[in-house]
Parts: C-alpha cells; sequence; structure tokens
C-alpha cells in the first residue's frame, strides 16, 4: 500500500551512498516512499567503492594474483606470475571492479526509483537541506526523515609533511604512480596492516610503526601472536611501542626519527593513524546535534537514531564496528524503523574481516574476554598443515581456533587466520547465533578435502578434554541377580512343593 503523501519533497532524504546509505536509499524505496539520495561527488558508492573497501580488497586479489603468492610454497619465493609489476597493473584491475560497483548501484537506484543529487548538502532547518551542485548554484530540498551516513576520512595531522606523491594518507595511496622499493607505513590499524602487508607480499621493504606496544587490540591474542609471526617471516619490520618524534620529506626519501633515536628511511610513507567521521560542512547546529572529537555522532544502536528522532546515522560516521558488511545491515534496520515498518532484527555476532596477507577473521568472544567475564571455557585448535586441503593448496601457515563453553558447550568465540579466513568464519558465525554447542562440529560431516575440515578437528581437539555428557557415556548392561541362597527353610519349601501341597494354605495343589 502506498503511504500518504506527506508535505515534504521527499520522505526520506539520505546523505551519503556509501554501504549504509544505499540500502537504506533501496529499502525505504521498495517500502514505496519517496527517496532521496545526495552525495558530494558525482559517482555514487562513497568512501567503500572509490578509496576504501572495495579498491584495497581489489588491490590485495591483484597483488597476490600478479605475484604468484599462493604458488610460492611449491615453486620458491622467487616464483612470479609476471617479472615486472608496476603501479598501472595494479591499477588496471582495481578501475574495472570500480566500474563495474558504480554501474551496478546506479542501475539498482534507477530499478527501484530512487532520486539522486550530486552535491555537497548541509542543513538549513529541521527539515530542510540546502546542496551545493555544480557550477556554485545552489538548491533546497524538504524531508520528513533524514539518514546521515557521510562515512570518514582519513585524520591529517600538521605534523606530518603531505604531499599527495610520496607522503599520503589512505585515500591518496592508491594514486600512486609507481611502486617504491621501500615503503614506511605509520599506524598498526586495519589499514595499515592490509597495506602494509600487501607491499611486503609484492617484496617491497616495508617498515609497520605503531606507537602503542600492541595493536589490533579487538583481536584474540593468540592469533595476533600467529599473525605477526608469519608477517615478520614475510619481511615487515613490525616496530611497536615506538612514538615517533618527527616525520621528514628529504626530497630523496622521507626520514622517520622515533623518540628513541632511531630513523627510518623509505621512499614513500603512509600515513594510517585513524580517521575523522564527515560531519563538518553538515551544519549539524541547525538540527540541534553534535559530534564527539573524531566528528562521530552517537545513535540509538537498536534504531540509530540520533537525539533528534527523526534524524538517524549510520555506518563509520557512527563509529565501532566502522566496517562495511555491518553498515549494510545498519542502513536497512534505520530505514525500516523511520519509515516506521517492522523488520527482522541484527543477529548478536557478527564476524570482523581483515584482508591482510594472510587474512584474518573473528566472530564471538576472544580469550582475553572469557578471562575478564570468568567464563569457564576449552579450546580448540585445528592447524591448516594438518588438514589434506591445506596440503593440497601449499600451504605451511594457517590456524582455526575455538573456544567452548565448559558449562553449555556452546561456541563462544572462533578465530582463524589464513587462507579462506573471511570466508571461512560464516560457518561460525551462523553456529554462535544459533546457539550451537562442540556437538554440532564432532557429528557433522565436512566436505573432505577442504579447509572447512579444520572446524571438525578443532572441534574434536576440544570435544576430547571436555567431560563427556551424560546422554554420551556408554551404558553398561545390568548384571543379572544371583539367585539367594537356599536355606533350611528355602529347602523345606520345595519338599512341600514336591508334596503337591500349597506353600501359603497347606492344601493340595490339585484341589485348588
Amino acid at each position: 500500500m502506498t503511504a500518504t503523501r506527506s508535505k515534504f519533497d521527499y520522505d526520506l532524504i539520505v546523505i551519503g551512498s556509501g554501504p549504509s546509505g544505499r540500502t537504506a536509499a533501496i529499502q525505504a524505496a521498495k517500502l514505496k516512499r519517496r527517496v532521496l539520495v545526495i552525495d558530494r561527488k558525482d559517482r555514487l558508492g562513497g568512501v567503500s567503492v572509490h578509496t576504501g573497501t572495495v579498491p584495497s580488497k581489489t588491490l590485495r586479489e591483484t597483488v597476490l594474483n600478479l605475484t604468484g603468492w599462493r604458488e610460492r610454497s611449491f615453486y620458491g619465493r622467487a616464483y612470479r606470475v609476471k617479472d615486472q609489476i608496476k603501479a598501472d597493473d595494479l591499477k588496471a584491475r582495481l578501475h574495472m571492479t570500480l566500474d563495474h560497483e558504480v554501474d551496478v548501484l546506479e542501475h539498482q537506484f534507477n530499478r527501484n526509483h530512487v532520486d539522486m543529487l550530486a552535491g555537497m548538502a548541509h542543513f538549513t532547518g529541521p527539515n530542510e537541506v540546502e546542496v551545493e551542485v555544480e557550477a556554485g548554484d545552489t538548491t533546497r530540498v524538504t524531508g520528513e526523515k533524514f539518514l546521515i551516513a557521510t562515512g570518514t576520512r582519513t585524520y591529517r595531522p600538521d605534523t606530518v609533511p603531505f604531499n599527495g606523491t610520496t607522503v599520503v594518507d589512505g585515500d591518496e595511496f592508491l594514486e600512486m604512480g609507481e611502486i617504491p622499493r621501500s615503503l614506511i607505513v605509520v599506524g598498526a590499524g586495519v589499514i595499515g596492516v592490509e597495506y602494509a602487508t600487501m607491499f611486503s607480499a609484492l617484496d617491497v621493504r616495508v617498515t609497520l610503526i605503531e606507537p602503542r606496544d600492541t595493536f589490533l587490540d579487538f583481536i584474540d591474542r593468540t592469533l595476533i601472536q600467529e599473525f605477526t609471526h608469519q608477517i615478520r617471516e614475510n619481511g615487515v619490520d613490525l616496530r611497536l611501542g615506538s612514538p615517533i618524534e618527527s616525520i621528514e620529506d628529504e626530497g630523496s626519501h622521507i626520514e622517520v626519527t622515533l623518540d628513541n633515536g632511531r630513523h627510518i628511511r623509505g621512499e614513500m610513507l603512509l600515513f594510517a593513524a585513524g580517521r575523522m567521521g564527515n560531519t563538518d560542512r553538515l551544519n549539524l547546529k541547525a538540527v540541534g546535534l553534535e559530534t564527539d572529537h573524531r566528528g562521530r555522532l552517537e545513535v540509538e544502536r537498536k534504531t540509530y537514531q540520533t537525539k533528534v528522532s527523526h534524524i538517524y546515522a549510520t555506518g563509520d560516521v557512527i563509529g565501532h564496528p566502522s566496517l562495511a558488511s555491518t553498515s549494510l545491515q545498519q542502513g536497512r534496520v534505520a530505514a525500516c524503523h523511520a519509515m516506521e515498518v517492522p523488520t527482522v532484527p541484527e543477529s548478536p555476532w557478527f564476524p570482523y574481516g581483515i584482508y591482510s596477507v594472510p587474512e584474518m577473521s573473528t566472530c564471538g568472544m576472544s580469550e582475553e574476554e572469557l578471562n575478564e567475564r570468568g567464563v569457564p571455557y576449552e579450546v580448540g585448535i585445528a592447524r591448516f598443515r594438518e588438514t589434506s586441503r591445506g596440503h593440497i593448496m601449499g600451504l605451511e601457515h594457517g590456524m582455526l581456533k575455538m573456544l567452548f563453553s565448559l558449562k553449555t558447550r556452546r561456541v563462544l568465540g572462533v578465530q582463524i587466520v589464513g587462507e579462506g579466513a573471511t570466508e571461512l568464519i560464516h560457518i561460525a558465525q551462523a553456529v554462535l547465533n544459533l546457539k550451537g554447542t562442540v556437538d554440532y562440529f564432532v557429528q557433522n560431516t565436512f566436505n573432505y578435502p577442504t579447509l572447512a575440515e579444520a572446524y571438525k578437528i578443532a572441534g574434536l581437539d576440544a570435544f576430547n578434554r571436555m567431560p563427556i555428557p551424560e546422554a554420551y557415556k556408554d551404558k553398561k548392561p545390568a548384571k543379572p541377580k544371583k539367585a539367594p541362597a537356599k536355606t533350611a527353610e528355602a529347602k523345606a519349601d520345595k519338599a512341600d512343593g514336591e508334596t503337591g501341597q500349597d506353600d501359603e494354605t497347606g492344601k493340595d495343589k490339585a484341589t485348588k
């Protein structure tokens, strides 16, 4: 049924066309609402499509294919699919992928009758935005509900001499003119770790600097230890606990001085230490909204409403977990709530994916979280080299770790590092959300040979150390009772029986 037409131009105005903005717009349009999407760029997709998720993952796949990385365990470290890999080789596949993504998104909007407007939007009142379009022209539109999905931009401190070529941020990095022989990456967050390990696979000398003593703290420490060993083995010089004193552009090279006096030189420096919410140009004061020091908005996490009830916010602009996958879900939920349509809520457990080399993925709780909560648990571990598929693929590394409750036997968390981790994690996600137990992995058959068989191995590893439930214990047959020893009285009774007399009355049995 078509909704009653309101006094506003649109039922929902979405600012930003990234993952959460696109799903919100399409969901509202499928509910027969009038929807407008405003994006500051003339090509849809937001940061996720143009400088973030899709480009970095496409770049990773290109690097692994052109270098023959996956085959080196068979043919040696000198093996290459292409001997001389240039920046244009990396960009060719990248541009093809991005063009396809934009084309699909535009088709989805057209098919669902979503209006689009390219320009920079800012609020002029509770239900109105002004959009700066081409040639300095402006236009104003009104909406009953709004969704802010403007995402984030790179954090660029004044102390870093950005020049767009040899000192760059995460958005500029993809536009490099040539592949450097040495690269310094500042910030061991998800973006920094991904790019550092990708370029190490290209045989670029990479130094990864992190001021803190730890990195990726939301990942299980066992997994991080395994990952750290592998990336150092692959050639990444990981410098933890190394605050930076200065970064100097010396023309022929970039020089970083650490506060301990050490110097690091490289042809290029990627600064990947944090991101800021894209909210400073929205004029949020006009609607009574404020952001935190990183430009992020606070929302009610079940509905994604801001403190102004008709304005919603989703995606990276609201902070953690800042994943494209969770943003897609947030947009759908927010649109349904804004349009006052009931919907299925989000699942409690969702996977994290880090597309490094090797890749990592987790779902559920880490061992550190369980210890903090005082939850008794058991651990099951499988190495990819233990699987036949691992041997076929030539995998020397890779690990799957599962955590189970000793009280309920339920799966509490799964962590994977190695080839295919971001695909394999969805088995764990399903079992977690369905409240499955260790018994699921022991009882069920997995395709052979596959890497998924590691679930069976890890499940058995934990199962064999856990108490066996009563239902599974062997029931020994009851021993037959021994006949009681014959007493003098029993012998007398037998004698009576032989005379044909009843035991209780003494009358002949034949006459009863």
